[in-house]
């Protein structure tokens, strides 16, 4: 006989950080290792009961995390820092839960959810780093930052980003860019976007674009055409996954983390 989800009980929620580059992607799949799997399947070793986790944001195959927000309901009887501390002992060595606590009534970490950030990581050093390229793209110190960061104001805002990404449901591309910020940090150069929400690959090809800026390839100008042509032929293929953290969830006051 099928197990239920349970239903009742407290909600739980977590801070969750990943190294995503052999993971695909927070969403359960029927094969390969996923975020949200490995940690149901935890939940389930611990409680012998089916659970299901739900994310802040499903990050793609590849992408990284030191700030997504999952919730979930298990029968425990122990402490909440016991939980703590039995999910990380099993969860693999690319999965860990930063925090856990209660989570306030209503709480959901996806509708709940006002603003999301993400950090692009970009390599300026010479040549090729096996280790730090692990976690950026390698693109050398040969490009142009005020150029880049100029076309990146023209981001700001409540636009159609059909050109940029689709729609993880539904058709509604509009979205709310609040910041859009390049920082270089030698030997590598950030780019932080916050937004109400994000397409699927929305990110990535953004960076991508905003890259061939860089390279002097496309003037800041084009930014505002782009935008007004919601033709995703007209925007280059995403920036590698390897590169990109989502790195912060934020809440109303009431359900601060």
């Amino acid at each position: 006989m099928k197990q239920e989800v349970l239903t009742s009980g407290p909600l739980y929620r977590a801070i969750v950080e990943y190294d995503g580059s052999e993971l695909l992607g927070f969403q359960i799949q029927t094969q390969g290792r996923t975020v949200q799997g490995e940690i149901e399947n935890v939940l389930l070793r611990l409680t012998q009961t089916p659970v299901r986790v739900t994310g802040a944001g499903r990050t793609d195959a590849g992408v990284h995390a030191s700030g997504q927000v999952i919730a979930f309901r298990v029968p425990w009887k122990h402490s909440l820092a016991d939980l703590h501390r039995a999910v990380n002992a099993l969860l693999p060595e690319d999965i860990s839960f930063r925090s856990l606590d209660i989570a306030p009534a209503g709480f959901h970490p996806r509708f709940s959810a006002l603003k999301r950030c993400y950090r692009y990581q970009i390599g300026q050093w010479p040549g090729h780093s096996p280790l730090r390229s692990r976690y950026a793209w390698e693109l050398g110190p040969d490009l142009d930052i005020e150029a880049m960061q100029r076309a990146a104001d023209r981001l700001i805002g409540s636009h159609d980003f059909a050109t940029f990404g689709q729609p993880p449901q539904g058709e509604i591309t509009i979205r709310e860019i609040f910041s859009a910020n390049w920082r270089p940090a030698p030997p590598y150069l950030y780019f932080d976007l916050c937004a109400n929400a994000f397409l699927r690959r929305m990110v990535r090809t953004i960076t991508a674009t905003l890259v061939q800026v860089g390279r002097r390839q496309r003037p800041p100008e084009d930014i505002t055409a782009l935008i007004a042509a919601r033709d995703r032929s007209l925007a280059p293929p995403p920036a590698p996954a390897k590169g990109l953290i989502l790195t912060q969830v934020f809440y109303p006051a009431d359900d601060a983390l």
